[in-house]
């Protein structure tokens, strides 16, 4: 995640303007603004953790098949070469994962993960806690047809499933990069693509609570023979996961 911006007249840091890229994403009117973790994708190559900025020591640990390092048009991030999303044997080199954390699980309350990715593929599951399945609900960010989708799925007061979907509506896989937040309510589900474009889902998605790991890359518990893994392939520039 690193640029090169002008202001004035003054070359500002590499590091500032990440920061100032970075809480451009967050919408007026936000109801999730309190910074959990903040993965900046800047680690070399060779490098196995991937550090939480956001000070809550909430790191990860990079897969050997994941490539750190890679620059596309001014970014530094992951990237994930090729690879079927649904061939046997299962890969699990390809994923980053950060160990389970109760401060993770959205709960009730207001959440919101925001991805700055790139990609030409369409498919692959991009980042999830849980997945179908899981008896505490789950929540993922996937691009099927290159169309990125955001879904919060848990448990009403009653104990009965709550799903919610947004999507982007229109494929975003051109190989550029692009910018979607994904903010959960106790009332919405709501998308916002490149701090413009935003895309609602009314409703509730009940409570979720599992003690699966973060996966970043594709799914965790998979085998690609009864469960499908469905990797990403494309970079990721950095993601940052807040709460109400």
């Amino acid at each position: 995640m690193t640029w090169r911006t002008r202001t004035v007249g003054t070359l500002v840091s590499v590091a500032a303007a990440a920061l100032i890229a970075v809480w451009a994403a967050v919408p007026a009117g936000a109801a999730a603004t309190s910074t959990l973790a903040l993965w900046q994708m800047n680690e070399s190559s060779g490098a196995t953790t991937m550090i939480d900025s956001s000070g809550h020591g909430l790191n990860g640990t990079i897969g050997s098949a994941v490539i750190r390092g890679a620059t596309y048009n001014g970014a530094t991030g992951y990237r994930w070469a090729f690879t079927s999303p649904t061939a046997p044997p299962a890969k699990p080199e390809r994923l980053v994962l950060v160990k389970h954390d109760d401060r993770f699980n959205p709960g009730t309350g207001d959440y919101a993960v925001t991805i700055r990715y790139r990609t030409k593929q369409h498919f692959g599951n991009i980042i999830q806690k849980g997945q179908g399945g899981a008896s505490g609900g789950y929540w993922k960010l996937e691009n099927p047809n290159g169309i990125l989708t955001c879904v919060f799925r848990g448990r009403s007061s009653s104990g009965s499933w709550l799903r919610k979907q947004v999507t982007s509506g229109v494929a975003l896989s051109n190989n550029q990069w692009h910018t979607v937040r994904c903010e959960r309510t106790s009332s919405a589900l709501t998308m916002t693509i490149d701090g413009a474009t935003t895309r609602v889902a009314k409703g509730s998605s009940g409570n979720i609570y599992n003690t699966r790991p973060i996966s970043i890359g594709g799914k965790y518990n998979c085998d690609n023979i009864k469960t499908t893994c469905d990797y990403y392939t494309g970079d990721i520039d950095w993601i940052k996961i807040e709460t109400g």
